[in-house]
């Protein structure tokens, strides 16, 4: 009866330590595409070759596309 139940706790801590690791990875690559993609409007911006106004909506598709989001919004911008 012992074994079961320390078979499921065992296999539950494993679980949660897959879906910590998951969930740290994609933060890490959300905030990694953030900078890139916040530096390289920030120069463009400073440039003036577009004037992207960082507004939520913008911050994220940057945060999810990085340099693809950025291109994105100029690209939306020149329309």
């Amino acid at each position: 009866m012992i074994l079961p139940s320390l078979l499921l706790i065992l296999l539950l801590i494993f679980v949660v330590w897959i879906v910590l690791k998951l969930t740290l990875a994609i933060i890490k690559w959300l905030a990694v595409n953030a900078i890139v993609g916040l530096l390289l409007v920030g120069v463009l911006n400073f440039l003036g070759v577009t004037n992207i106004h960082l507004t939520l909506i913008n911050f994220f598709i940057i945060a999810v596309g990085g340099v693809v989001g950025v291109f994105i919004l100029i690209f939306l911008s020149l329309i």
